[in-house]
């Protein structure tokens, strides 16, 4: 399986791998109804431009097929977005996902990078040497809601 950049033109299978990971990962810290929101099958257009403006990756499986993504976000040095299908999970793809964003960084000059961490995910990140900052309310106008998460961040 390997890794490489997005292009814009996968967005919308991107988006995809986003709602399935979402809505079967997330079913432990958040309701239904708000799942069922947060996960729109209609892709919000600045999705696509997150792939553009930024260091966007995906895994492949060995039908050339994405199963995994996760981005670093220029602006805010930020961990962003990693998700792997379901059917795909515990098969390291979210590592290689993250050790990519991780030298992205650093070869950018990056010292530190933050995330918000879903209450789910919270274990992966710890594992991978981010350090839980505390507890937090992230607003989502997706979902219509404040999700809980974790804000967490590594030094590079």
């Amino acid at each position: 399986m390997s890794v490489r950049l997005a292009v814009p033109e996968e967005a919308e299978r991107l988006w995809l791998i986003r709602n399935l990971a979402i809505r079967a990962g997330c079913q432990t810290s958040y309701d239904e109804a708000v799942i069922r929101r947060w996960t729109p099958e209609n892709m919000p257009e600045h999705y696509r431009k997150m792939i553009q403006i930024n260091p966007f990756y995906v895994v492949e499986d060995e039908n050339g097929e994405a199963v995994a993504t996760g981005y670093l976000d220029l602006e805010t040095c930020c961990v962003e977005a990693v998700f792997t299908l379901p059917d795909a999970a515990g098969k390291g793809l979210a590592t290689q996902i993250l050790d990519a964003i991780k030298q992205e960084a650093k070869a950018r000059g990056m010292t530190r990078l933050t995330l918000s961490s879903t209450p789910n995910a919270h274990s992966f990140y710890q594992k991978h040497g981010f350090v839980t900052l505390g507890e937090n309310r992230y607003p989502s106008r997706l979902a219509e809601a404040e999700l809980r998460c974790f804000d967490m961040a590594i030094d590079l």
